[in-house]
This record gives C-alpha cells, sequence and structure tokens, in this order.
C-alpha cells in the first residue's frame, strides 16, 4: 500500500522532531531469543526501491516492501512464529498496525541519510523501532542528533527527516523491529509523554556520514 487514502498527513517535525523514547518496555530477552530462534530461510535484502538501504537484511512481518508496489497490508507466514513479536505489534501499542518487518545491518555497515518520501503512505503513518539486538557502537542519526536506542525500549523516529544508521561495530549486528502504525489516540498520548531531547552532536556520527557521502557522489562521477 503507498497510499492510507482518508488519512491526514501528520506533522512529524512537530510531533516528534527527531526521535522520541516512548513510556513502554518490551521483554528484550524474550524478544531476542524469539528472533534469534526464527530460521535463516527468512531473511533477504529489503528491496526498498533505491540502494539506500542495501546493507542490511529484512523479514517482513506485515505488508511489503515499497517496491513491491501498491500491495495490500496484511499478516506475513513469518509473523507465526513470532508470538511475543505479534504480542507486542498487536497489544502493546494500541494502534491498528501497518508495514512490519526485522531489519538486520551486518557489522560495519550504514544505512545513508535518506528521507523516506517515496509515498504518501510515509507521511501519513508512525515509525515505531524496537531494539532487539544492539549495543554501544550504534547510533541512529535523525534530524541532526545522534541517539542510542537499548534492547527493551520502544522508540517513535521522524522518518520524513533527514534519518541514518551507523553500526560501527567489527563483529556484531544490530537487529531492530520496524513498525509503522496509525496515530490512534493512544499513541499520540504515548508521544505526549515521551523522552525527547534524548539526542546529541557527535562529530565523529556526522564526519562519518560526510565521508560516506563524498564515497558516493565520486563513485557516481563520470
Amino acid at each position: 500500500m503507498l497510499d492510507l487514502p482518508g488519512q491526514p498527513v501528520i506533522d512529524k517535525n512537530r510531533l516528534i522532531g527527531g526521535c522520541v523514547r516512548l513510556p513502554l518496555e518490551v521483554d528484550a530477552q524474550r524478544l531476542l531469543q524469539e528472533v534469534t530462534a526464527l530460521s535463516p530461510s527468512w531473511w533477504g535484502r529489503p528491496a526498498a526501491g533505491s540502494d539506500v538501504q542495501n546493507a542490511a537484511e529484512a523479514v517482513f512481518l506485515r505488508g511489503y516492501a515499497p517496491a513491491g508496489g501498491d500491495r495490500p497490508i496484511e499478516d506475513r507466514p513469518a509473523l507465526d512464529e513470532l508470538p511475543y513479536v505479534r504480542i507486542i505489534i498487536n497489544e502493546l501499542i494500541k494502534a491498528p498496525a501497518l508495514r512490519c518487518l526485522l531489519a538486520r545491518m551486518p557489522p560495519g555497515s550504514s544505512i545513508a541519510p535518506h528521507i523516506d518520501d517515496r509515498a504518501p503512505y510515509f507521511f501519513k503513518s508512525l515509525r515505531v523501532h524496537v531494539p532487539v539486538q544492539t549495543h554501544d557502537q550504534v547510533w541512529m542519526y535523525c534530524a541532526g542528533a545522534s541517539y542510542q536506542m537499548r534492547p527493551g525500549e520502544v522508540w517513535a523516529l521522524n522518518n520524513v527527516a533527514i534519518h541514518a544508521v551507523w553500526n560501527a561495530h567489527a563483529v556484531l549486528a544490530r537487529t531492530h523491529m520496524i513498525c509503522d502504525f496509525l496515530p490512534s489516540p493512544a499513541l499520540l498520548d504515548l508521544l505526549s509523554r515521551g523522552e525527547r531531547d534524548l539526542g546529541r552532536a557527535s562529530p565523529e556520527v556526522e564526519r562519518h556520514f560526510q565521508e560516506m557521502a563524498a564515497t558516493r557522489q565520486a563513485a557516481v562521477k563520470p
């Protein structure tokens, strides 16, 4: 689905800013064990429609990648193997669930700065991140600040602001559950009570993405 007919555009810059840590908790160990037990055969490239996210591997739990076109948002078979993930999606976050996936970034990988603006869908839904496996050498860059998200936490991310991810560890992967939701009153209340201003300026992170952009630009020059 590339649009959400009847849904208004959300002013995410006002509502979220960069990233907001929501007043929710998940059982980090239970979530990690369940995702780790998932068969390797489920994992594949996200096919997001651009080369920005080629570094990541994904398992779609609901819906399909935008590159798949205007397809319905429905549960995918992998979700049947993840009962606790289903609880998080359907019960913990009290809002209608849209597209959901697991995204795994290999060691040393980056997702370049970008904005999710390929379809009206992205301007009408709220993006939530639930860390599954992470560490202190992962930085989420959003709206000019760098954030570190920990297992057990639940975050809202402004995906129509410039955002990027850097997994700087040489050995460890980073896995998040990423879900979009319609803005229900309950979810808007969580946002209003969330922790803001948790991001910080990081010259190291900013320099990394500047160097990444310069390398990409040099690669496309004739």
